[in-house]
């Protein structure tokens, strides 16, 4: 997994619902929560993983959670 990977799928409200995979020294940190602009992004939960596990979660929500890859939302 690269060392930042942002997962982000619409909302109907025009903000969006994002994880942000962040690699560390030996488990990925994740991040998910809701940004709709100009706000300040919420952060709904914070968990790590192992590699692996990140790696299968990732793919999980771009197969059935109707998440895209894409850059950075902030």
């Amino acid at each position: 997994m690269p060392e930042h990977h942002w997962l982000v799928r619409p909302r109907r409200d025009g903000g969006s619902d994002y994880v942000h995979f962040l690699a560390r020294q030996e488990n990925v940190e994740v991040l998910e929560g809701t940004h709709l602009p100009p706000q300040m992004p919420l952060l709904k939960s914070r968990h790590w993983l192992a590699p692996p596990e990140a790696e299968a979660r990732c793919r999980d929500l771009q197969e059935t959670g109707g998440y895209q890859a894409c850059d950075p939302l902030f």
